[in-house]
């Protein structure tokens, strides 16, 4: 069963980042939205599927937002 759940989300991965790097700028931080683009761009007959690869692309594109954001305050020079 460990088995089947690795090759699950190694499969989500590799699609989601396959993805991402064909097409960075349709997907962003909304899940409805990522949900809708990856159902224009790929052909994905499972809902489950479809669902965790979009909840994978919602997470990926948010963590790096967040990430990205955080060096830019850090970068900020302060006032004097």
């Amino acid at each position: 069963m460990l088995f089947f759940l690795h090759w699950a989300l190694n499969r989500v991965r590799r699609i989601s980042n396959e993805l991402l790097e064909r097409y960075p700028k349709q997907f962003g931080i909304d899940f409805d939205q990522n949900k809708a683009t990856l159902k224009d761009l790929a052909n994905i007959r499972s809902k489950l599927l479809r669902n965790r690869i979009a909840g994978f692309i919602t997470a990926h594109v948010r963590r790096a937002t967040t990430e990205r954001e955080a060096v830019d305050s850090e970068t900020e020079l302060p006032e004097i």
